[in-house]
């Protein structure tokens, strides 16, 4: 398994932040997030073995980044096996295994495959069954519907662009 393995689960969607689309097997959700140590904290701050390998893997001062995530659950369980985050600072991608004791954080390489966000929309059209199955969705892979799941990628690639667009103009960038 590539990446470096968490034992702690990714932060959660902020459901209220995140719209989602289904399609069919999976159901895909697009959210801007504002990560730091104060909402890191408020999600596992209570949980003192997760809170300790967070502060582990942190640079100093914490945990701060921003950026779009994408977000592919199975529509049935409800399991989130993949997301990419898609963050100005560190751009990286989850394979989130279902059995819930692990995580596998694989870093973004720029330079080597340009622009996360055009590489991850990429990835969902070419490899979305591999990446699954990576992720410990075997079953949940052969489901897949790729006419069902083609014309909802184009749509979470248009509000993926949009989130990061309107947080750059907000942001002044």
């Amino acid at each position: 398994m590539p990446g470096i393995v968490y034992n702690v689960q990714p932060q959660p969607p902020v459901e209220a932040d995140t719209r989602w689309i289904e399609a069919g097997a999976l159901t895909f959700g697009v959210e801007y997030r504002d990560v730091d140590p104060a909402s890191l904290a408020a999600t596992y701050g209570t949980d003192d073995a997760a809170m300790d390998e967070i502060e582990e893997h942190s640079p100093e001062g914490g945990f701060v980044d921003q950026g779009v995530s994408i977000h592919v659950r199975g529509t049935d369980d409800g399991h989130e096996y993949l997301r990419f985050d898609v963050f100005d600072a560190e751009p990286h991608y989850h394979y989130v295994r279902p059995t819930g004791d692990h995580n596998n954080v694989v870093e973004h390489d720029v330079v080597a495959n340009g622009d996360m966000l055009r590489w991850a929309i990429e990835r969902l059209r070419s490899h979305l069954t591999e990446m699954l199955t990576e992720a410990g969705g075997a079953e949940l892979a052969r489901h897949v519907d790729p006419a069902l799941v083609a014309p909802v990628i184009d749509e979470v690639a248009a509000m993926a662009e949009q989130a990061r667009q309107a947080q750059r103009a907000a942001a002044g960038r």
